[in-house]
C-alpha cells in the first residue's frame, strides 16, 4: 500500500489517499472529494504533466506522495489545475519548458522507478524524458533505480549520446530544408498566399478546438521532429484527436496535420515493436537459463 495526494480541478484543497491499486484509488479519491461519476467520466491524471493514469502496471510504478488531478466531463489538465485558477496570469509569462522543481522531482522519480522495474521501459520514454534522467545526479539516480553508480553513468551518457544524435538530425534536416527552399523558389509568393487562404478557410469551417494539453500542442507547433519528444500517452493522444480541430490549434493545413499525425502513429509502432522485440529476447534468455543444469549459470 502507497500513500498519495490528490485534488479536484481548480480547488486548492488536497487528500492524502493510501491504496494498494489503481481501483482502491479511485474509489477512495471520488468518495473523499465527493465527485459524482453519475455527473460525467471521471479521469485521473497526474498534476505535474497532465500525463493520463488508467494502466494499474503504470500506477504501481509511481512513488509516494505522487499527486493526482481529478477531471470531470470535458475538464483539461493545465499547468494552473490545482492553484484555484488564480496563477493563469502569471502562467501565461513562463515558458513551456520551464518546469517547477518540485514538479520536475517527482517526474524523474516516476521514471526511476519505471526502469527499476524494467529497465526496457527506457524505449518508451520520450527526449523530455532522457534529458531529465540525465540531469539527475548520477549517485541519486543510482540509488533510485537500484543499479552501480558505473552502470548508472554508462546509461547518462548513452542518453546524452542519443539526445545529441537526434539534435543533429535534426539540425541536418533544417539544413536540407532551407536548401530546396533556396532552390525552389520560383512561386513562392502565389504558394504562400494559396496558404494563407487555405489556413483562413480552414479556420472559418471548423470551430472545434483539441483536449491536448498547452504543452504538447507547443511541442507539435516548436519542435522540427515533435513526436521524437513526445510520450507513448501524447502520441496517442495526438493521433485520436479530430484532424480538422487540431488543424485549427496548430494553424496548419489539414495535409500537414494527417501527416503530423502519421509520423506519430508510425513512432509508436516502432516503440511498441522495440519493447516486444526487448522483451521477447528477454523471455528467451531467462528460459534458457532455466534449462541449464544447476549450477552452469554461475561459471
Amino acid at each position: 500500500m502507497k500513500r498519495f495526494v490528490v485534488s479536484v480541478r481548480g480547488t486548492k484543497g488536497k487528500h492524502g489517499v493510501a491504496a494498494a491499486s489503481l481501483q482502491e484509488f479511485n474509489k477512495k479519491a471520488l468518495d473523499l472529494l465527493h465527485v459524482d461519476p453519475g455527473k460525467g467520466p471521471v479521469t485521473l491524471v497526474l498534476a505535474v504533466d497532465g500525463t493520463i493514469v488508467e494502466d494499474e502496471d503504470y500506477f504501481l510504478c509511481l512513488p509516494e506522495d505522487t499527486a493526482f488531478v481529478l477531471l470531470q466531463g470535458n475538464e483539461k489538465w493545465s499547468p494552473s489545475a490545482t492553484d484555484g485558477g488564480t496563477m493563469w496570469l502569471a502562467q501565461e509569462s513562463i515558458e513551456v519548458d520551464d518546469v517547477d522543481s518540485s514538479n520536475a522531482l517527482l517526474r524523474w522519480k516516476v521514471l526511476a522507478a519505471q526502469l527499476k522495474q524494467n529497465l526496457s521501459n527506457i524505449i518508451l520514454f520520450s527526449e523530455s524524458d532522457f534529458q531529465i534522467l540525465v540531469d539527475v545526479p548520477t549517485e541519486e539516480l543510482s540509488r533510485e533505480i537500484d543499479i552501480p553508480v558505473k552502470k548508472t553513468e554508462m546509461l547518462k551518457d548513452t542518453l546524452q549520446g542519443l539526445l545529441d544524435r537526434r539534435e543533429e538530425e535534426r539540425q541536418s534536416k533544417e539544413l536540407l530544408q532551407l536548401y530546396l527552399k533556396a532552390v525552389n523558389t520560383d512561386g513562392t509568393e502565389e504558394a504562400m498566399m494559396d496558404e494563407t487562404d487555405s489556413k483562413v478557410c480552414t479556420q472559418g469551417e471548423s470551430g472545434k478546438r483539441t483536449q491536448l494539453c498547452s504543452r504538447v500542442l507547443a511541442i507539435l507547433q516548436e519542435k522540427k521532429s515533435p513526436y521524437l519528444s513526445l510520450s507513448n500517452a501524447q502520441l496517442e493522444a495526438v493521433c485520436a484527436e479530430d484532424p480538422d480541430a487540431l488543424s485549427v490549434d496548430l494553424n496548419q493545413k489539414l495535409e500537414v496535420v494527417h501527416s503530423l499525425q502519421a509520423e506519430c502513429a508510425r513512432e509508436l509502432q516502432k516503440r511498441y515493436e522495440q519493447l516486444q522485440c526487448i522483451n521477447s529476447l528477454s523471455s528467451a534468455s531467462q528460459a534458457k537459463r532455466q534449462n541449464l543444469p544447476s549450477g552452469w549459470e554461475k561459471k
